[in-house]
């Protein structure tokens, strides 16, 4: 059968009764010509307050003009971002997470009410890299998702008996925080890292959260193998999105839409990625989400099938030695793919938007010699992948601990439990937090926070004092993709929903073991009822307006924290 790649556009555009909308788009500049051809949507993030988005209008013009050369007529939709690091320790971090559905859900409305027929989506910090990806699944409309790219390392100016000889990344910016409340930098190193860190353009240049969720969409299929992989302002970036409005318009041409490529296979290929990358916890909520949206059915054992059996193979921040601009230059995701290949760690027949398999995809990577960053698989970094389900009388829905740069794999010591994250920094910033203690940070998951907030400037606190070996800590919130350390979040049930976390009192002796997958409490599930009995949750935070909408709808952290499975 035929395909008609106006086959939304035309219900929109053509014949008399359509005149009104023509005459609309006339007065912004579309020609009859224009009004003709698929109308596909360019969606990109753009906003003022960050650098991880600052390109995403060059590269929107160019995939634009892609699109114009191969036959369709782009249109230009602009969506919001709200920056992790920037909001991190303060109540503007419970927006961050509840970002990825608002920008989801604004896509989602543009793209249906104008009819478009295809799609390119371009991402950059956190929340907007699944967020555009979720968009494709909730479409299916042909389309293709695009991250802006990693920004560059810096460097320190001055020397720094800490941090002089690293390539920086936000992380030292935490972790320089740390070192300069624990007095082992001056503040003029302090300053120094702080002017350094970010030196333009792009997202986290670690496997963070944005490069994990980029490298795993190329994994899954949804972006070309290797294109997200190029850096911010690296000069092929350009190049690449040029392409990629070429592509959607090849997708249009042939009916290709995003559910009929993406399958379970597709996401064990995805998680596989992120495993062998040591990514980002929160790598485990997004694709869950994003799941969802494409409506396959994928659960928290997925992931820790998958790492048991797959290896850490790049050595990366935040608990490894390179960045993301780094590993790129090492042959990026294609030559992660060909080791995963070789161990028969892939399902290589599945489809990508290119056209091709994934294991083409996968035996045109060119892997520079000598390079360090991708280990060879006769000596990986670990034996099994980065991360890990626990689960227990503390998580019995689970929880999710980074182990990636551990080879820690039991503690054993007394809770110190705080009701938020700014009275948990504060104990570590003057020093109340000792050796073998286990923070508990309860009230900030999805529901509670609300937005299940990031514990990153407490993970970056506790390295720079010194603590991040010794010091557990656990929370129904989340961590950022630059953690490192014994953690564990996305603890289920919540405290807010009456999780065994909120049973949970000072000098409670906790028990972590990675091997057996265990969280535990030393208290009897009597004992655990009993104190729940008593337990008052906090009144909301919000009353109104979108946090307390989206207190009311989001679904546990087990189920990817989505907001369209009802109410309660």
């Amino acid at each position: 059968m035929a395909i008609d790649p106006r086959h939304k556009s035309r219900v929109i555009l053509e014949g008399p009764d359509r005149a009104v909308a023509r005459s609309m788009m006339k007065a912004v500049g579309f020609t009859d010509d224009d009004l003709s051809r698929p109308q596909i949507g360019v969606a990109h993030c753009w906003i003022g307050t960050m650098p991880c988005n600052w390109n995403h209008r060059e590269l929107a013009q160019r995939v634009m003009q892609g699109i114009r050369e191969a036959g369709g007529t782009p249109i230009e939709v602009n969506t919001v971002a709200i920056n992790d690091a920037i909001t991190t320790g303060t109540e503007g971090m419970k927006t961050s997470l509840i970002s990825r559905e608002v920008i989801a859900d604004s896509v989602e409305l543009v793209a249906r009410g104008h009819m478009f027929d295809g799609i390119v989506t371009i991402s950059g910090c956190d929340k907007t890299i699944p967020a555009m990806a979720m968009v494709l699944g909730r479409l299916d409309i042909p389309g293709v998702t695009l991250y802006g790219g990693s920004i560059r390392s810096g460097a320190c100016t001055r020397p720094n008996k800490v941090f002089g000889n690293r390539k920086l990344t936000i992380q030292d910016a935490y972790e320089a925080l740390g070192a300069f409340n624990a007095g082992k930098i001056s503040e003029e190193e302090f300053k120094d890292v702080e002017d350094h860190a970010c030196p333009g353009a792009g997202a986290c240049g670690g496997q963070f959260t944005a490069n994990t969720m980029a490298t795993a969409y190329e994994m899954l299929g949804i972006s070309p193998l290797g294109w997200n992989d190029v850096p911010a302002l690296d000069e092929k970036k350009v190049d690449v999105a040029f392409e990629t409005g070429k592509l959607v318009m090849q997708l249009v041409q042939k009916g290709v839409t995003p559910r009929s490529l993406v399958t379970h296979r597709s996401f064990e290929n995805a998680i596989t990625g992120v495993m062998a990358t040591g990514g980002s916890t929160n790598s485990v909520l997004h694709l869950l989400a994003t799941a969802h949206d494409f409506g396959v059915e994928l659960a928290l054992d997925d992931f820790d099938r998958i790492s048991r059996k797959t290896p850490v193979l790049a050595d990366m921040r935040p608990w490894g030695t390179y960045t993301a601009p780094e590993m790129y230059e090492a042959g990026g995701m294609p030559v992660v793919g060909k080791r995963l290949v070789e161990a028969d760690l892939l399902h290589g027949a599945e489809k990508t938007v290119t056209g091709k398999t994934l294991a083409q995809e996968i035996e045109a990577a060119s892997e520079p010699a000598g390079q360090q960053v991708i280990k060879p698989l006769s000596a990986p970094l670990k034996k099994e992948g980065g991360l890990a389900i626990l689960r227990g009388n503390l998580a019995p829905g689970g929880s999710v601990i980074k182990i990636s740069g551990q080879t820690k794999k039991l503690h054993r010591g007394p809770a110190r439990v705080f009701e938020n994250e700014e009275d948990a920094f504060l104990a570590i910033k003057e020093g109340r937090i000792q050796p073998n203690d286990v923070m508990v940070l309860r009230n900030e998951g999805p529901k509670g926070g609300p937005g299940m907030r990031e514990m990153q400037l407490l993970t970056g606190a506790l390295q720079g004092s010194g603590l991040g070996e010794t010091v557990a800590l656990m929370t129904d919130g989340r961590f950022s993709g630059a953690s490192r350390g014994f953690v564990i979040g996305h603890i289920v049930p919540e405290a807010a929903e009456l999780g065994p976390i909120a049973a949970l009192r000072d000098g409670d002796t906790i028990t972590i073991d990675v091997d057996k997958r265990k969280l535990d409490v030393e208290l009897s599930e009597a004992q655990i009822r009993e104190r729940l009995a008593d337990w008052k949750p906090l009144p909301p935070r919000y009353t109104t307006g979108v946090l307390a909408k989206y207190a009311k709808l989001v679904a546990d952290a087990s189920k990817g924290a989505v907001t369209d499975l009802g109410a309660g």
